[in-house]
Order: structure tokens, then sequence, then C-alpha cells
């Protein structure tokens, strides 16, 4: 997370020692409650969040607001998640003329779609 090796760590932890020498234990507990409250904080205000948009957006995530999470769900996820009882997939509304196969007999013209242009 904040790329420290083995090395950085240890002069850390020595240089904790020698700042805070016998108190040490205190300050590690006092960072770690405060940490602690931090989280409540922040998970108070995502329930609040919530709650204050109503019923609606009970499935909202405030994770999805992430720019990353919001492209990697949108444009990567599988396409087969968004297919309904029935659909065969992204063309469905295709006309059945542009899915027979085969030759068309001699004389006869191909179909013309008027909105294709």
């Amino acid at each position: 997370m904040f790329d420290v090796g083995l090395g950085e760590m240890a002069v850390l932890v020595v240089l904790a020692l020698v700042i805070f020498g016998d108190k040490l234990p205190q300050v590690a507990g006092q960072a770690g409650r405060m940490l602690r409250q931090f989280r409540e904080m922040a998970n108070s205000a995502k329930a609040d969040l919530q709650e204050g948009l109503g019923p609606e957006f009970k499935d909202f995530d405030i994770n999805d607001l992430n720019p990353k999470t919001f492209v990697r769900k949108h444009l990567f996820e599988d396409e087969d998640t968004y297919l309904t009882k029935g659909d065969s997939g992204l063309f469905d509304d295709e006309p059945t003329y542009a899915t027979t196969a085969g030759d068309l007999p001699h004389g006869e013209k191909p179909p013309f779609d008027n909105e294709a242009t």
C-alpha cells in the first residue's frame, strides 16, 4: 500500500523507538483507537447517505463512484448479465431478411432498407 520495503520498515521502527521510547505502546494504542473512530465515522456517513437516498437506491454502492470501478463495471463486465429471458444478444431488433441465409434466385432483387442510409 505504501510501498515500504523491509529495510525501510526496520528504520521506521527504530526511529519510533528512539522518538517515543517507553511511551510507544500508549502512542500505538491511541493511533489504533483513532483509526477505529475514523472507520466508524466513515461507515456512519455511508449509512446516513444510503438512508437519505431512499429505497430507490438500496443497491447503491459508494465504490461505484470511483472512476476505475465505474469503467470496469460498465465497459468490461460480461454482456450475459444484461440479457433477459428470451434475448439472444445485442442485435435482437435485426430484421429477418438480414439473417436469412442462402443465395437469391436468378433475377430476384435483394431486400432494400430505406432507413439504412
